[in-house]
């Protein structure tokens, strides 16, 4: 058998590798099917009977049958030979060997369609671990997010119709959802037939685009019909199966419905439940494997669906809660399920064997009238224990509670045992948290996580475990919420991630930010569906921003400006403006509060009404600026009449702006008159003003180049220069400007300079639309052209085709061998190009045909080749009606085809930017604003004085660039604390409107009256239950009181007749006092177990003894007392033998072994005495003091009676960093030492049993250096003694209990030289053994008895528990 070890675990894939990888395995190819074929007869067998013995029993064919169950010609040769084993008596373990499985590979049901599923025979012996990495890594199965086991009646049996409906959705939609894995018994009857029809109805209804549902099937192989067709020693691939109904007798067949089949082997035939053994132990192993998606690892849960069912499916859920699996029991389906659903709701002290003998007959009776006294004594405790485990036990009712969907239920029990679980800190949270992110079930996680009233604030530690890169490792970020974020956008979870954003912080920034996210990812989605809900998605979040800004506008103008600027840590130090620029977001940019705020930054710190006029008036004369005909924000400026009104007025932007506009106009005149009144060949003094203007121009441009005030890196700097489209004009234009001038500088090349120079003058030109920007109605005609050209680029393509086709054509016809490449481009292009606009080419009909006008020979440069013609006849020769065709061909479909396309194009272009020219004018307004509010105010040439100052200041004096805060300000932390607290609140106020909004519209409005009604309907059912339950009551007690009436007159009636009042004769005739008496027992029995509620012993009653195979006698709750009579107790005997023998009571039920002991005394070194009295001794051994346990004798414990232990309580107060207590809910919080041994999953109480004459617990020593023993005895002596008696202890039997005495040491003073010395020699001596201090609470995942003694601990000291 290879030994696979624990089988690894596979991250999910995509959805559409999944189904791809999934189609690659199903259908395979040979080399697939080769490694198949030899790996599993290595690793996997089977189990073959190879000893025939003859059985009693004949088989349904009448023939001689081995005690397996096959006939002798069903065996190996070898088998059937006389001498092979000696034994007469047929044994499993002898005569059953493991062999190579000869049974696997692909399965299809004939007649039922080419649908394949996967199978395989195998050993019950087989480990987990095998099969694990079969599925996963020759079945090619993903690993699942979710394992559902269904199980219920192997018969078939009828549901009602709406429940079978609601239960087939509910199963497959949480399979297909949650990505898990549904396993049953496989076969095609009852509830496993169930399963299998839910799964072909979601697939004939689905698409092609759903998820596969994977459906696993563990079945018998000694009881599948027509199992020999897939047997085949190196595999069928596939295999042919027949299902057969009707002729399958006592076996069953597969069903058709499931996708993978694991067939039991034991090595019998006909022997029904071989497989559950191996069922359990392969859901136990997956349950503990790791599952990561998308950065989140979780251990993968397992639920268990109930349907219907008898005695084995009672037995499979007692195992499952007993074992923390969640069931959840379908109420309605029939039977054991409607039996436990309904005693699920009462109290166990009231679930007795009468009831279930009430329920049993009314559900299912004839399951009832074959139970015997002991069985239902048996289905009492064990539907006892599984509901006490409520947390555990979920009850479908379809229709009530609230409840409609199977699948809600199923993840709902999951998450309730989730948080039912003991965790440390923030685990069991962060737990569920996971699970929903794993299920991509945002409705669960919204109604069952986020439900309470959590502060994510306090979640931070946990939330960071949930972003984890692909390496493996866990990145630690300072903003976890903002990581979780990120990720619910890029795994497109859009409901996780709305619940985070509205739990955010920075929420204007986080949700600007996930709409640059949505907008870069929609650009590598290829598919138009998802990249349109991208682009949707993107759009609402932009919304989100408007909508939460334009609360904060309306509330403080300043305060949501200062928004706009504030850098953001979490979000790369950048500011909400800046994101939203990088993001397009137009609607956002256009917000009536951030153009106020561009349009005084633009006005620097003038005043916005100041009139343009004015303005440039102060420009050309500036002494003006000491008058009031400009006004300042400032009231200082407005006052003083200084060079600071001086210097205010020419930095504003908007004064720049204009400097700059008259300095380039007056470039580009100086420039024309060069170029076409002073170009000489020696430069003129105005050529070289251009030459030193152009200079300026450049040392501007480096300057923005290098402009780096965010720290970005030169790299990111210049990637983003170039980006930008204005500027590779302006690099293009200076580029060629340079080469103009280096050839107007060579003597030769003066015109070709010249030239050149005059071409540059057209691109300065077309710089001068950037400026026209700032104009509302140039502006966005200048994003019309922009947008234009490219419609007419991508024209060109289409006109190049029939313009090149046409002229070709027409060349060919009309010249014959013309090798001058300038005339067949001119008559090739340039003549079919002109033609569009009306030049007819000459010839074409032969109307104009001249020799003079053409070169018969090509001979002459400037005429062209002449046409095809007649010389004797001075005639055309070409075939005129062919040219005349085509020419009216090409003129159709480019003057009026493709030009009129054209024009549709503009047409459009221009309609889709007009109906958005004002947010087209705001949003690109802002670049300009942003360039001319850090350009330096001085005009080129004389920009360069700013430059010579710029240099100075950051090369001599190395001052680094700073942004100016007017558009970037990096708050102080308390002031940014307050700000973003303000922004949280508005936040709130926009979503509470929103919420108002939507329930404002009529479609939610008749929902709500919906779900009203619905509640209404709920509650009258309630009541209406209330007081039926409340009749019950009521008669239950006037039955009691009559019965005491009875008994009362009784006992009158019988005192006066003795005293010699009355006759017989006059003797009333009263109820039987048999039957009175039977009533009164009963109700007083019941009374008495309603008083008492669960206070019997519970750990020592479960069936299954630990660290044994002996099971208990089942004792329900009522059967516990020793003086209730129950006639048909007889446990079992059982003492283990331990290895000290020493110092424990002899093996054995023997009562000369056991005469020696002397009970209810100190007998030498063990003390018997209890800690309750004096118990009873019967048969020479003691009573356990508080009732039967179902088992007799002293078990794994050492002594008979009571086992003396010690629990020391060590207590101290949790402190904070600062020394400080730590509170909670105004209670002081405690720490306590707890110890965990290598195989326990639970922590413990440093305590537990002494050696005879010791005073330390043997835990206690295994964890404390001997130097500190005698120390600490003597704190058990100062301790406090909180609790001492009896100890509900799984171990405990009816012989042999635990008594415990427990004393707190608590260190108040966190300086105590006590404590210090204890923490010092805190040492585990055992490898694996851990010791730690754990906080005080609840939900800490300690043993329940040491909980309950921790509990009196916390309540000694005022503590917080």
């Amino acid at each position: 058998m290879a030994d696979l070890g624990m089988a690894p675990s596979l991250q999910r894939s995509s959805s559409s590798l999944s189904k791809t990888k999934r189609l690659h395995h199903l259908f395979g190819n040979s080399a697939k099917q080769e490694n198949l074929s030899s790996w599993v007869p290595q690793s996997i067998k089977k189990k073959e009977c190879v000893y025939f013995v003859e059985s009693s029993k004949l088989s349904d064919a009448g023939k001689v049958v081995c005690e397996c169950g096959y006939t002798r010609q069903q065996h190996l040769e070898e088998a059937t030979r006389p001498h092979t084993l000696q034994s007469k008596d047929w044994d499993p373990k002898k005569h059953v060997q493991e062999m190579p499985t000869d049974a696997f590979g692909d399965i299809v049901f004939t007649g039922l369609g080419q649908k394949v599923g996967k199978y395989v025979r195998l050993s019950l012996d087989t480990p987990p671990s095998v099969i694990y990495h079969l599925m996963t890594q020759y079945w090619g199965l993903d690993v699942p997010n979710l394992l559902i086991s269904v199980t219920g009646g192997a018969k078939d049996f009828n549901m009602k119709p709406r429940l079978k409906s609601v239960f087939r959705r509910g199963l497959v939609k949480v399979a297909q959802t949650t990505g898990a894995w549904i396993i049953t018994g496989g076969s095609h009857t009852g509830v496993m037939k169930q399963v299998g029809e839910a799964v072909r109805d979601f697939t004939l209804s689905s698409g092609c685009n759903e998820g596969e549902v994977v459906t696993v099937g563990i079945a018998t192989w000694g009881t599948v019909h027509n199992r020999e067709g897939l047997i085949h020693p190196s595999g069928r691939f596939p295999a042919e199966y027949i299902m057969d109904e009707e002729g399958q007798g006592h076996l069953t067949c597969l069903d058709s419905n499931h996708s993978h089949f694991i067939l039991v082997d034991d090595g019998t035939h006909g022997r029904y439940g071989v497989e559950i053994a191996l069922r359990t132990k392969l859901e136990k192993f997956i349950s503990e494997q790791t599952k990561e998606r998308g950065g989140v690892a979780i251990k993968i849960p397992v639920v268990c669906v109930v349907l219907e069912g008898g005695p084995g499916t009672l037995h499979t859920i007692y195992n499952a809660i007993t074992n923390g699996t969640p069931c959840v029991v379908m109420e309605g389906s029939g039977r054991v399920a409607d039996v436990i659903a309904q005693v699920a709701g009462l109290p166990v002290s009231e679930i007795t064997v009468s009831r279930i003998q009430q329920t049993l007959s009314l559900f299912s009776q004839e399951m009832f009238e074959t139970l015997s006294e002991s069985r239902i004594v048996e289905w009492t405790k064990k539907i006892q224990d599984i509901v006490r485990k409520r947390q555990l036990l979920t009850i479908f009712r379809e229709g009530k509670d609230g409840q409609q969907d199977v699948d809600v239920a199923i993840l709902q029990a999951l998450l309730k045992a989730s948080r039912s679980h003991d965790y440390f800190g923030h685990e069991n949270w962060d737990h569920q948290l996971k699970l929903a992110v794993a299920w991509n079930r945002v409705d669960i996680a919204r109604s069952e996580i986020f439900s309470d009233e959590r502060q994510w604030k306090m979640q931070g530690v946990s939330l960071r475990s949930l972003y984890k890169r692909s390496s493996g490792h866990v990145a630690f970020t300072m903003d976890p919420v903002r990581d979780l974020l990120i990720w619910a956008i890029i795994q497109n979870r859009r409901e996780l991630a709305e619940i985070i954003w509205a739990q955010s912080q920075d929420c204007i920034v986080a949700a600007l930010a996930c709409s640059k996210i949505l907008k870069e990812l929609s650009k590598e989605e290829e598919d138009t569906d998802s990249l349109e809900e991208m682009l949707a998605l993107a759009d609402e979040y932009e919304h989100r921003a408007i909508g939460v800004f334009t609360e904060c506008y309306r509330k403080d103008e300043e305060r949501a400006q200062k928004l706009l600027t504030r850098v953001s840590e979490a979000w790369g130090k950048t500011t909400c403006l800046q994101l939203a620029l990088e993001a397009k977001d137009m609607k956002f940019v256009s917000h009536g509060g951030i153009q106020a705020f561009l349009t005084k930054v633009w006005w620097g710190q003038l005043c916005v009404d100041n009139g343009l006029w004015r303005v440039i008036l102060c420009m050309l004369v500036f002494p003006l600026l000491y008058s009031n005909l400009i006004s300042f924000r400032e009231r200082k400026l407005q006052a003083r009449r200084g060079l600071l009104r001086v210097r205010a007025f020419f930095n504003a932007p908007v004064v720049i702006f204009h400097l700059n506009i008259l300095s380039y106009f007056a470039f580009l005149c100086l420039f024309a008159y060069v170029l076409m009144v002073d170009f000489q060949p020696t430069p003129s003094c105005c050529e070289y003003l251009i030459h030193f203007w152009l200079f300026s121009l450049v040392c501007e441009e480096l300057r923005q180049l290098f402009y780096d005030p965010d720290e970005f890196g030169l790299r990111k700097v210049a990637l983003l220069y170039i980006s930008d489209f204005w500027n590779k004009l302006d690099i293009g234009a200076i580029l060629l400007f340079i080469a103009g001038l280096t050839c107007r500088l060579i003597p030769g090349l003066l015109y070709s300079g010249r030239v050149i120079l005059s071409l540059d003058f057209i691109m300065f030109c077309l710089r001068l639309m950037h400026i026209f920007t700032i104009s509302k109605t140039l502006g966005p005609k200048i994003i019309i052209v922009k947008r234009m050209m490219k419609d007419v680029f991508f024209f060109l393509f289409l006109l190049a085709v029939w313009v090149v086709s046409f002229g070709v054509a027409k060349q060919a016809i009309l010249i014959h061998n013309e090798s001058r490449v300038d005339w067949i481009f001119r008559g090739v292009i340039y003549q079919s190009y002109l033609t569009i606009f009306g030049q007819m080419p000459a010839y074409i009909d032969g109307v104009n045909f001249s020799l003079d006008q053409c070169s018969p020979n090509g001979t002459d440069p400037y005429k062209p080749k002449c046409p095809e013609s007649d010389t004797v006849r001075h005639e055309p020769a070409f075939p005129e009606w062919l040219t005349v065709t085509l020419l009216c061909l090409y003129l159709l479909f480019t003057n009026i085809l493709l030009l009129n396309l054209l024009i549709a194009m503009f047409n459009y272009t221009f309609q889709q930017v007009q109906e958005h020219t004002d947010q087209i004018w705001k949003f690109q307004r802002h670049d300009l604003i942003e360039e001319y509010h850090s350009r330096p105010p001085a005009p080129p040439p004389f920009i360069l004085l700013s430059h010579l100052h710029l240099v100075i200041k950051r090369v001599v004096l190395k001052i680094p660039a700073k942004r100016h805060k007017q558009l970037k300000s990096k708050l102080e932390k308390n002031e940014e604390a307050v700000l973003l607290s303000w922004e949280v609140c508005l936040k709130d106020s926009y979503l509470q409107n929103r919420q108002f909004q939507r329930k404002q519209r009529p479609e939610q409005q008749i929902q709500d009256i919906g779900n009203r009604v619905n509640t209404v309907v709920d509650l009258l059912e309630r009541e209406s239950l209330k007081r039926s339950g409340s009749m019950e009551q009521r008669l239950a007690s006037l039955e009691a009181q009559m019965a005491q009436m009875s008994r009362a007159l009784h006992w009158i009636v019988t005192a006066l007749r003795d005293s010699g009042f009355g006759s017989e004769e006059g003797l009333p005739t009263l109820a039987p006092q048999k039957a009175s008496e039977g009533q009164d027992h009963e109700l007083d029995s019941r009374q008495r177990a309603e008083a008492v509620g669960d206070t019997h012993h519970v750990n020592a009653r479960h069936l299954l003894y630990p660290d044994s195979h002996v099971t208990r006698f089942p004792v329900p709750n009522e059967k516990v007392p020793w003086d209730t009579e129950f006639l048909i107790y007889d446990p079992p005997f059982y003492t283990d033998d331990r290895k000290d023998k020493g110092l424990v009571d002899p093996v054995g039920n023997a009562l000369e072994a056991l005469a020696g002991i002397s009970y209810n005394a100190v007998d030498g070194p063990i003390d018997r005495r209890s800690f309750h009295g004096l118990y009873a001794v019967q048969e020479g051994l003691p009573l356990n003091p508080m009732g039967r346990t179902g088992l007799r004798g002293r078990g794994s414990l050492g002594w008979f009676g009571p086992n003396h232990t010690l629990q020391p309580v060590i207590t101290r107060w949790r402190r904070n960093q600062d020394g400080a207590i730590c509170r909670k809910s105004i209670k002081k919080m405690l720490e306590v030492l707890v110890v965990k041994h290598p195989l326990s999953e639970s922590w413990a109480l440093p305590g537990g049993s002494r050696e005879p004459g010791d005073m330390l617990p043997r835990k206690l020593k295994r964890v404390l250096r001997r130097e500190f023993w005698s120390s600490f005895q003597n704190l058990l002596v100062q301790g406090t003694e909180v609790y001492k008696g009896y100890v509900d202890d799984p171990r405990n039997t009816d012989n042999a209990w635990i008594e415990t005495v427990a004393i707190s040491i608590h260190f108040p003073d966190q300086s105590d030289m006590d404590l210090k010395r204890l923490n010092s020699h805190l040492h585990a001596r055992d490898p694996g053994m851990s010791v730690q201090w754990q906080v005080v609470d609840k939900r800490i995942p300690l043993y329940a008895n040491h909980k309950t003694i921790l509990q009196k601990v916390a309540a000694l000291f005022g503590a917080f528990y």
